[in-house]
């Protein structure tokens, strides 16, 4: 993919325009919409492709990973509730999409991919574009224990179920988004870590992501 780092008015008003579109769908978080119109999406995207990059659409990244569509992107941020400062791990860095926006956000991310081409390029991209994380290669599912507990963790990619290795990782108070359900379709789940060993847990909607690969997983 050839990155070219322009923005102007035209992708500035699709941005205001898939903001508007992502509100009337149901975000409410002012915090996540406004990051959502900050973070330039067609920088993810070949620029032949740019006028799909603000459509509400998931797209081919490469490696048999996508990009994921912004309503979904905007719907797990917005479970987090994300303050300033949390400490954030990201299970599934794929193109840095969703990590720029928990940056925005004001967390401090701590991300993770299995696939070592999106990796190098995703590590190497977002510096450029002015965003800093701490970038790791590797088994997602098992989270990334030396620099655990974490305030949030957020699974990109559908898994079986809910890894228990990924619970221990998450602070008191702390809270996982994770899509579960089988290859096909996932229901959106929250789990809250409300004690040493109490855990409550929330199903939401249902959504399709690409597969959660690895030990704990598929």
């Amino acid at each position: 993919m050839a990155f070219k780092f322009v923005d102007n008015y035209r992708e500035q008003g699709a941005r205001k325009k898939l903001v508007e579109e992502l509100r009337k769908k149901g975000i409410e978080s002012k915090e996540v919409l406004a990051a959502i119109g900050r973070v330039k999406r067609h920088y993810f995207f070949d620029e032949t492709f740019w006028a799909q990059a603000y459509l509400d659409k998931a797209f081919p990244i490469g490696e048999g990973q996508t990009i994921s569509n912004p309503y979904t992107v905007a719907y797990q941020s917005e479970l987090l509730h994300i303050k300033k400062g949390d400490k954030v791990l990201e299970i599934g860095t794929g193109c840095g999409y969703q990590t720029c926006i928990l940056l925005e956000l004001g967390a401090k991310v701590f991300t993770i991919e299995r696939q070592q081409k999106l990796y190098e390029r995703t590590s190497k991209v977002l510096p450029h574009i002015g965003y800093k994380a701490n970038f790791f290669l590797g088994d997602g599912s098992k989270g990334i224990k030396e620099h655990a507990p974490f305030d949030k963790i957020i699974v990109t990619a559908g898994a079986p179920l809910v890894p228990q290795i990924l619970l221990r990782q998450l602070k008191i108070g702390g809270v996982l988004v994770i899509p579960v359900g089988d290859e096909k379709e996932q229901k959106m789940v929250t789990v809250i870590r409300v004690s040493e060993n109490d855990f409550d847990k929330i199903v939401l909607d249902t959504f399709r992501f690409v597969p959660l690969l690895g030990d704990q997983a598929w």
